[in-house]
């Protein structure tokens, strides 16, 4: 039987190391807000690209969700010119969870 592993998030699942994932959930995070900001605003693409300061086609390939295009600082900076407050939060990692000790059957 195999191990299950069990993981906080998508990307701690997929790259290779706890650095990479962390900027990946940054990233992931940013630009979902980035995406929502723009559909809610009601402008065009070409009207975002403008306010973002980069070309249409990039502004497609930030809605199209193609992240490894987009360094965390692009992205942040992004945000900002959409007048949206970016933040960072570090918190602690959380304890791994221990398993109860199973009680072993002795014989009487």
């Amino acid at each position: 039987m195999s191990k299950e592993q069990r993981f906080a998030n998508v990307w701690d699942a997929i790259e290779d190391t706890p650095r990479q994932a962390a900027s990946m959930r940054a990233r992931s995070d940013l630009m979902i807000g980035l995406q929502g900001w723009v559909k809610l605003s009601g402008i065009t693409q070409a009207e975002a690209a403008r306010r973002f300061g980069i070309t249409q086609p990039r502004m497609s390939d930030l809605m199209r969700g193609k992240i490894s295009l987009f360094s965390l600082d692009a992205l942040m900076d992004m945000a900002t010119a959409a007048g949206l407050e970016p933040h960072v939060t570090i918190k602690k990692p959380k304890a791994p969870k221990r398993r109860p000790t199973e009680e072993l059957a002795t014989p009487a």
